[in-house]
């Protein structure tokens, strides 16, 4: 065939544009992944709905657009109204960890279904605490949480790295988007939105509005992909992406490495994104290629139009960045949003009264764990070492896989790493999601750590409300590790070597991959039968880490009367304050256990105080799980009370789970985090909010609250709350919610996955 023979044209508002023809297209099969010959990337399929949705809609799409819209159960005949509509979806796969997973295979098993409808992983990384170092910390684990392996290695099978250009994936993890560094659309959900794609049933998404972020310029100096993402985190805020797509675009892009990229995206859910994407380039291509994925590249390749933005395409909002002015970033304390430059950062802490001097710096996790990461830290390390310096700071490292633990130890960089003061950890999230068993300080007491993850939540990584813990790039964190300090800016200041002689950092430079091939490490993929039907899953009754589930009661048809308010939060409530992780963890698949933590780090607006809250019967003050326990065997409903952005962070359905076991009804709030709302539909709760937020200040926790209207409930029909007060007074707000239809019926059926029998039965 000639080149010209190959090509087809397509003009939509004078825009021009050539794809592969179908003749190419039908001929190409290619794996989705090394482990999964028989399961192929399908771009037929979503150039198919591409066309049928860009016909209909008759405008430039954005990448965004391409891949979810690419993913539709019906393209032609779905409503499309970014914002509003609710779109039905055929993801190409599920990703969960261990942690995560274990609820999630729960429920499929109550599904009754035997085998899942679409590829599904399962990621060991969440269960292994950071103590003593990677290959100590990880047999400690196998030990500590053989029974969950052991479910876990029964219901499902572990994999590493399948992202591609165009795919639509869905993980049991809020940092699934990390996967949008190689173009594509990966949403952090819920264990049992996993379970309606593995039980083959079209998924359900509010349809994204899309938030455009032109980059131009290159980064060059000290400057990192890291700082990008914390420069758009500190203009749209912790929830300005809530219900967007945040697409990146422009020539600054090419600038960036392909694991660079991910970083940005792994982040985004810290500002409430469903998830962010980059457009396919280069650099993607190289880092398929450099991963055993050529052919997905070269597939990619021919479909490339399907895989960037069209020119002039429409975004909700735009955001432009200039990378040749972007500043080196440090975020926080306790939030991922205050955003300060490392030049100012020690001048705001001490007038802030933060501590400046840093006791532990952290390097490593899903956020920040690439070859080009560790290399650009080893670059800081090595500097340090040859004038005879250590880290001030303690300084630990976590490789970001097996594979990339394998290819920095063969390549030196672990042992630079070492060298200079560090301890390289199990490769898993250890200390990020607070798998930490720190020593060096007691609770209560005030400190600063520098870490290069993602979330800093007050308590996230060891549990302590007192540590100030900042987030920023590895190599700064290394930098500012050599110094002890957030004083130092290496960009100006000088460190002393053993001499006695200043001297200054350069900027590091490492490569973006290895020069020889990635070293694979320990094989620690485990298949999947053949044949499951002869699989058994044992989960024993007096276990203290898995519990069957048993079916949420259905709705009665009544009006939710007279429920007591649990708490009522005052201030940011992420899902670490709902269901902390930490040592909580390991009960994540015994849904009563793992109750015990429910709000138990939610600030009590009646005594500033957590996990301390009035039981309403007998009026004496004790732990919130305790309190919902007592309501629910006196058989009384109750309610919890929050402000503004409820529920951001991790995308953990236990925190959606637990109010729902111990008898909770409905959580009334400000606004929601986009996750935690359908997390919490998804379990027969009511998330609502208020229509005037100057109505959170007319309850009190000692309150009644009926809920009314429940029997005509509608989407886009509010309901509305009666308040009775002790003195006898009443008054009525109004409470607003997002149901559509479908989600009205998990509400009557009791939950998702009731509902979901309930339409096998017929």
């Amino acid at each position: 065939l000639s080149p010209t023979s190959l090509l087809s044209c397509v003009c939509v508002k004078g825009v021009r544009r050539y794809h592969a023809s179908r003749v190419l297209c039908q001929r190409a099969k290619v794996a989705m992944s090394q482990f999964e010959p028989s399961e192929f990337v399908n771009y037929e399929k979503l150039e198919k709905n591409i066309n049928i949705v860009r016909k209909r809609l008759d405008r430039p799409l954005t990448l965004s657009e391409k891949i979810v819209y690419g993913h539709l159960d019906d393209p032609a005949k779905q409503d499309i109204e970014r914002g509003k509509t609710y779109l039905r979806l055929r993801p190409d796969r599920v990703a969960m960890q261990d942690a995560t997973a274990q609820m999630a295979m729960l429920q499929f098993i109550s599904s009754g279904l035997p085998r899942v409808a679409v590829p599904s992983t399962i990621h060991c990384d969440h269960l292994i605490e950071a103590q003593l170092g990677g290959e100590k910390d990880l047999r400690r684990a196998k030990d500590i949480n053989q029974e969950v392996y052991n479910f876990l290695a029964t219901a499902a099978i572990i994999l590493e790295n399948y992202s591609y250009p165009g795919v639509m994936l869905i993980g049991t993890d809020s940092h699934t988007p990390n996967g949008g560094g190689l173009g594509a659309i990966c949403i952090g959900v819920g264990g049992a939105d996993a379970v309606d794609v593995m039980a083959g049933i079209p998924w359900e998404l509010k349809c994204p509005k899309v938030i455009g972020v032109k980059l131009t310029g290159s980064l060059s100096g000290w400057s990192s992909p890291k700082d990008v993402i914390l420069k758009v985190a500190g203009i749209l805020t912790v929830k300005g992406g809530t219900g967007a797509i945040i697409e990146y675009h422009g020539p600054g892009v090419d600038s960036i490495s392909c694991t660079g990229m991910a970083t940005i995206c792994n982040m985004g859910a810290e500002i409430g994104a469903t998830t962010s994407v980059f457009p396919y380039n280069s650099r993607m291509k190289t880092y398929l290629s450099k991963t055993g994925r050529a052919a997905i590249a070269s597939l990619a390749d021919e479909f490339q139009e399907h895989l960037k933005p069209d020119p002039g395409c429409p975004y909700d909002q735009l955001i432009e960045i200039n990378l040749n002015e972007l500043k080196p970033l440090i975020n926080g304390p306790f939030t991922p949003d205050l955003a300060h430059t490392v030049e100012e950062v020690g001048a705001v802490a001490e007038k802030k009264g933060w501590p400046v001097d840093i006791r532990v710096g952290l390097i490593g996790s899903c956020t920040n764990s690439s070859y080009e990461d560790m290399g650009r830290s080893a670059a800081v390390a090595k500097q340090a070492l040859a004038h005879g310096v250590k880290c001030k700071s303690q300084f630990t490292i976590t490789p970001g896989s097996e594979q990339i633990r394998a290819t920095i130890e063969r390549d030196g960089y672990s042992k630079i790493l070492r060298d200079v003061g560090g301890v390289v950890l199990a490769n898993a999230c250890g200390p990020c999601i607070g798998q930490w068993d720190r020593k060096d300080t007691k609770k209560g007491e005030k400190n600063t750590i520098v870490t290069s993850y993602n979330r800093n939540f007050t308590g996230r990584n060891d549990a302590n409300p007192e540590t100030h813990a900042f987030v920023t790039s590895p190599e700064i964190v290394t930098a500012l590790s050599l110094a002890g300090t957030l004083k130092f800016n290496p960009e100006v200041d000088f460190l002393t070597g053993s001499d006695g002689k200043k001297f200054k950092l350069e900027p590091p430079d490492a490569d973006e991959l290895p020069k020889l091939e990635f070293d694979p490490g320990q094989d620690t993929y485990q298949h999947p039968p053949k044949d499951g039907s002869s699989q058994h899953v044992d989960v024993s009754p007096t276990s203290q880490r898995l519990q069957l589930l048993e079916p949420f009661d259905k709705w009665n048809g009544k009006d939710l009367e007279d429920m007591l308010i649990l708490i009522k939060v005052k201030g940011k409530c992420t899902t670490d304050h709902i269901s902390a992780a930490g040592p909580w963890l390991k009960f994540r698949g015994h849904l009563d256990n793992i109750s015990n933590n429910l709000l138990i780090g939610a600030i009590n607006i009646e005594n500033d105080k957590a996990n301390t809250v009035r039981n309403a019967l007998t009026q004496e003050f004790g732990p919130v799980p305790d309190t919902a326990r007592y309501y629910k065997k006196e058989g009384i409903n109750w309610v919890v009370v929050g402000d503004e952005n409820y529920g951001e962070g991790s995308s953990r359905e236990h925190a959606a789970l637990e109010p729902r076991h111990l008898g909770g009804r409905a959580i009334i709030v400000k606004s929601f985090a986009r996750i935690h709302e359908t997390n919490l539909k998804k379990q027969g709760l009511l998330p609502l909010t208020f229509a005037d937020p100057a109505d959170y200040d007319k309850i009190h926790p000692v309150d009644k609250l009926s809920i009314v209207g429940l029997k005509d409930f509608a989407p886009g029909k509010p309901l509305k709350c009666i308040i009775k007060h002790p003195n006898g007074s009443q008054e009525t707000i109004v409470l607003n919610h997002t149901f559509n239809e479908t989600q009205i019926e998990w509400f009557q059926a009791g939950s998702a996955l009731n509902r979901m029998k309930e339409l096998q039965k017929h």
